[in-house]
């Protein structure tokens, strides 16, 4: 008999639990990895279903089975039960994820007797470093970075022994065999500094002493400083506002300055650890995340970061991404020399493959994921199409994703790709999942891609297109936001707000506070927000002030006074408008509003003028009156111009609170018209549920209003959970449009 299980089988421990409940079972046979799945052949015909009932109560904690085969096959020979060699095979998943070490090794790292004591890269089957590391399946040593470290004898000794729990474990290594830290400083000329008992205690001190440096983890290095150095970070990097990442020593510092929730804390203490958004409840975090409510938080997850802590005197500290900006993070020892910071510490393993920290936002017992990455990724979802489909994504924040055989794998975060070095990361990343699910280029079907003419991602696989002869399927950006929205909450069929920044429409304008009526295979747009203007394009998103100035010049208010401009700037812009793209974008109208008030009048990273908004969304009150106008064309438009208007009637905002309740109540207005609107459509569509997505909807006071207005009408409220709001979803509602219309009976 041999039994064919697919899942996340690999790299797990998944081999020797077959072999120890086999053993306890005293059958006779044999289990190996095959292709990305696992083959188990036992001898006769043994008890398959108390085989079975045993494998899945012991299953290892990161393992997963998706399905099972069995064939009544004769397995000849084997007088016991063994692990054998790999083999070729169907590839149907990739490797398991990334996951932080586990209690286990926890123990043994700070166990003085033990002879990983301290050793920064100890891990077992359960727990480290998998896609990381990995360059092909079968997940076995030889196909990882770590084939270029051979294991002392007593790693070999654990990794041959049935009853140890590194039996098999592909990364085992220890201070004796395994990878080592080195420790560099810039002012010695990028020197090597004097070897030292352990070099983690050395940048430890450093870092307490108020240096600035640099760390190479697992997938990736992070810039690691005091909070105190957050200003000097930011002068040397040239990120004004943006916010940085805090890791904490554990959840009792993280109460210090923060606040924390039972959701929250699971996610925190999770194996995938990810980066979660907490609301600040300390001062000492302004500097970290200026003019925002919440600071983005984890816990460590390697063994380096427990034993950095486990030196250090603070209690956390920033630790952000190492990269130049609009870059990806940077894995290469020699491309770390390149960054600015005073001291290095750089391993001497691969990094095989780029994966950024996750971020999330919990939101009633669900996930938000601003970045879905390590942890998380790669994993599939289940689709209703064989077909094989490669979707590229949008121009920021993309991811891109491949489905074969009904399931859907999606990147880890690849970035903005109107920066050569992350289209080039997609393009590498694209080339290492398509090896590990055993694809080819002209064995792809089709390829799903954004409409916009200059997004690199649409040209990229328009190139594609013609050099294999695939078909090439454009999917309007907000449709393909929708779609993953529809994916996520397992409904074919739904009305959606779908609020984000600017999108490319049908109609070539730029969208981005739309109402869609949406299935699989078509969508209406039945509302939308007015057209303002964009004064200079691309240059309007990043300065403001250009919007507000278009909205009060349409309005026939007096721009002078009103908008802080002189008379010559006021008439170079006049000029500019009457020629300036327009768009209806909600993002853009939270911008205006943003700056008006303000709160935030410069762009200084994507999103921060809304971002910071969100702060006063959350502490303002309906206190004012915003009356909505709507407009009926080929559409529903609500019209926002109207709303400044009142919104300028209100007077000077001498108070936080005045400000905090005018930016609510303005907002508020909006959500209920467009809410309406959705509700209408869902009434004449015979529909019962209206989602939220795209970047708006990470915006919890926004995701609240809406779902209380929507559950008042009576319907069913979608919003995300396991594929993220914003363009890295993107690439999955790409293809799941593109493999529904290619189905399509």
């Amino acid at each position: 008999m041999k039994i064919f299980i697919k899942g996340t089988v690999q790299g797990v421990g998944f081999r020797p639990t077959v072999y120890r409940v086999a053993k306890t079972l005293d059958l006779k046979g044999y289990v190996l990895n095959k292709g990305s799945n696992v083959e188990i052949g036992i001898k006769e015909n043994g008890e398959k279903e108390e085989f079975l009932d045993s494998l899945t109560k012991e299953l290892p904690p990161l393992a997963s089975i998706d399905e099972i085969e069995i064939k009544d096959e004769p397995v000849i020979g084997y007088e016991d039960f063994e692990i054998i060699n790999s083999s070729k095979g169907e590839r149907t998943s990739v490797t398991p994820v990334d996951t932080a070490i586990c209690e286990e090794c926890v123990r043994e790292l700070f166990d003085e007797d033990n002879r990983r004591y301290l050793y920064p890269f100890i891990n077992c089957t359960s727990c480290g470093a998998r896609f990381s590391v990995i360059e092909n399946v079968p997940y076995d040593r030889g196909n990882t970075a770590m084939r270029d470290f051979k294991m002392c004898r007593e790693c070999l000794a654990e990794y041959t022994n049935p009853l140890d729990r590194r039996f098999h474990a592909q990364t085992t290594s220890c201070p004796a065999c395994g990878p080592k830290y080195t420790l560099y400083a810039r002012d010695k000329g990028i020197e090597v500094l004097e070897e030292k008992k352990n070099l983690i205690e050395s940048f430890a001190r450093l870092i307490d002493e108020g240096a600035i440096g640099i760390a190479k983890s697992w997938g990736g290095m992070h810039i690691i400083c005091k909070f105190d150095q957050a200003k000097r970070l930011r002068k040397l990097y040239g990120r004004p506002a943006k916010p940085f990442a805090v890791m904490f020593r554990d959840l009792s510092a993280i109460d210090k300055y923060a606040d924390l929730e039972e959701e929250e804390e699971r996610l925190l203490t999770s194996a995938q650890r990810p980066i979660v958004l907490l609301d600040k409840k300390s001062l000492d975090l302004e500097d970290i995340s200026p003019g925002l409510g919440n600071i983005g938080v984890y816990l460590p997850y390697s063994g380096f970061h427990h034993v950095l802590f486990h030196y250090m005197g603070s209690e956390g500290i920033i630790m952000t991404s190492a990269n130049v900006s609009g870059e990806p993070m940077v894995i290469r020892n020699d491309d770390a020399f390149l960054l600015k910071a005073d001291y290095f510490l750089l391993h001497n393993r691969k990094i095989v493959n780029r994966i950024d920290d996750s971020v999330v936002r919990c939101y009633e017992g669900r996930k938000l994921f601003l970045r879905k990455s390590r942890g998380f990724v790669p994993t599939a979802i289940k689709v209703p199409y064989k077909d094989r489909i490669l979707s590229l994504g949008a121009g920021e924040n993309v991811s891109f994703s491949i489905s074969k055989g009904g399931n859907l794998y999606t990147s880890q975060y690849i970035g903005n790709t109107f920066h050569y070095p992350t289209l080039a990361f997609l393009e590498s990343s694209k080339e290492q999942m398509m090896e590990l699910l055993g694809l080819s280029m002209d064995k792809i079907d089709a390829i799903g891609v954004d409409m916009h003419p200059r997004y690199s991602t649409r040209r990229y696989g328009k190139k594609l297109s013609e050099e294999f002869s695939i078909e090439l399927v454009e999917v309007q950006h907000h449709w393909a936001h929708v779609a993953s929205l529809q994916l996520d909450a397992g409904v074919v069929e739904t009305v959606a707000l779908t609020l984000d920044g600017t999108g490319y429409g049908t109609d070539g304008k730029a969208w981005g506070g739309e109402i869609l009526h949406s299935s699989y295979h078509s969508f209406e747009r039945i509302g939308s927000l007015e057209e303002i203007p964009l004064i200079g394009g691309d240059a309007a998103i990043k300065d403001p002030q250009r919007i507000v100035f278009a909205i009060f010049s349409l309005l026939g208010r007096d721009t002078v006074t009103t908008y802080f401009v002189d008379e010559k700037e006021a008439e170079v812009m006049e000029k500019l408008m009457k020629r300036a793209p327009k768009t209806s974008s909600f993002g853009r109208v939270l911008d205006a509003l943003s700056c008006y008030l303000g709160i935030c009048q410069r762009m200084t990273y994507d999103g921060e003028p809304a971002m910071k908004l969100e702060k006063y969304l959350t502490r303002g009150e309906p206190n004012y009156e915003f009356n909505t106008n709507v407009e009926s064309k080929d559409r529903k438009i609500v019209r926002t111009l109207p709303l400044f208007d009142q919104l300028a009637d209100y007077g000077s905002v001498s108070t936080e609170k005045k400000k905090a309740d005018l930016a609510y109540s303005f907002v508020f207005a909006l959500i209920k018209e467009m809410v309406e609107i959705a509700a209408d459509a869902c009434v004449s569509n015979d529909i019962s549920c209206i989602g939220i997505t795209g970047g708006v909807s990470y915006d919890v006071p926004i995701v609240k209003m809406t779902e209380a207005l929507v559950k008042d009408k009576g319907l069913r409220f979608l919003t995300h959970d396991k594929i993220p709001n914003g363009d890295e979803g993107i690439s999955i509602g790409q293809n799941v449009i593109v493999g529904h219309l290619r189905n399509r009976s």
